[in-house]
């Protein structure tokens, strides 16, 4: 169901302040976040290995947590370092621990093999780091499975339709443009529309100075989707007919919409996104205008796809029918179902020689 060697997102950084211990489920997988003492990020299995209580329930001291249920302690690699009461520790004493990798504000998690977990491998966007764009970093929470989300950000001509009045505008939007380019690369698409000579959208119309509001832009939308589901969306707003197609920039506003979708279940989603802009100075109401803006459409979005998942839920045989504008999503699952199939292949290799025995005293304790 899941790609497990590949980066995701765990939290913002902010969520790890002040000593925070975040149990947060990422894969069905139940994670323990904090930051210990040194500044060091860590994530381990929220379970105990003694008795299964969870460890955000516990202590942190220094880089370690100790299980408040029996004292048992912990230090970032999982490995058990102390039991009250008993000096020797057995070596596989221990919880499993994750890959983690503080960047860009970000708390980035390998949930696969360890070994595999090559930082180089996390996306770089600069524009997340540079001061010159600002924004709000926000969380949301979708009872609905993240490839559903994806779909909605893979055919933009939805914002004519669910964002009428915030995002998108108006229905003239998915009527009167088509995407120029659609491109089916190795790790997801690139998708690019423009929209000439129409009315600004209500959100870009609220950060304008008043005597822009009523000119007509040309715009234009460049969507790029990453495996497992990373999507940075860059929008650009130039005065109609000044020829931005062509290259020219001046008068032109742009933003970075950055959406980070990691699944918490086969069902469940933790979204995680900022938007970016390069032009409000020391200006802060903008980026808290563009937040609020972009919170009012993504409840737009969260009402019909948390809608559309309990549709699915009560039919499994449904198979969805494709369109014309169906052509990046289509690729992005493909794409995505491939890895998938050939992670778990190389995975029913590999596992069946490590497995141990079971053995029946080992029955008693599982439950």
């Amino acid at each position: 169901m899941f790609l497990k060697n590949c980066w995701y997102v765990a939290c913002w950084d902010h969520e790890l302040v002040d000593g925070r211990m975040l149990a947060r489920t990422l894969l069905e997988e139940p994670v323990l976040l904090y930051k210990g003492e040194s500044g060091r990020v860590v994530a381990l299995r929220d379970r105990c290995c003694h008795r299964g209580a969870p460890l955000s329930i516990g202590r942190r001291e220094g880089d370690c947590v100790r299980c408040m249920y029996h004292g048992l302690k912990f230090d970032p690699s999982g490995k058990c370092i102390q039991i009250p009461g008993q000096e020797t520790i057995p070596a596989k004493l221990g919880v499993r621990s994750f890959p983690v990798v503080e960047k860009d504000h970000l708390v980035w998690i390998w949930m696969g093999d360890a070994d595999k977990a090559d930082p180089a491998l996390i996306v770089d966007y600069p524009y997340l780091r540079d001061p010159q764009w600002k924004g709000i970093p926000e969380y949301m929470h979708y009872d609905a499975n993240w490839l559903l989300i994806v779909d909605n950000l893979s055919d933009f001509a939805h914002l004519a339709f669910v964002h009428t009045h915030t995002l998108g505008g108006s229905e003239e939007y998915a009527y009167k443009t088509k995407p120029v380019a659609v491109e089916r690369l190795d790790d997801g698409f690139r998708v690019e529309r423009w929209h000439m000579d129409a009315a600004p959208p209500p959100f870009h119309r609220k950060v304008l100075p008043a005597d822009e509001k009523d000119r007509h832009v040309d715009r234009r939308n460049i969507g790029r989707m990453l495996v497992p589901g990373i999507f940075f969306l860059e929008s650009m707003f130039s005065p109609a007919g000044s020829g931005s197609e062509r290259g020219n920039r001046e008068g032109t506003r742009e933003y970075r919409n950055c959406q980070f979708m990691t699944p918490e279940t086969r069902r469940t989603t933790h979204f995680f996104f900022v938007y970016l802009n390069n032009f409000e100075g020391s200006d802060a109401n903008v980026s808290r205008s563009l937040r609020d803006s972009l919170i009012e459409g993504f409840m737009e979005d969260k009402h019909i796809i948390e809608h559309q998942q309990k549709v699915l839920d009560t039919d499994a045989a449904f198979r969805m029918q494709a369109i014309a504008a169906d052509a990046a999503l289509s690729h992005f699952r493909l794409t995505l179902s491939k890895r998938i199939a050939a992670e778990q292949e190389e995975e029913a290799k590999r596992v069946p020689a490590e497995k141990e025995p079971v053995r029946p005293h080992e029955l008693l304790l599982r439950f």
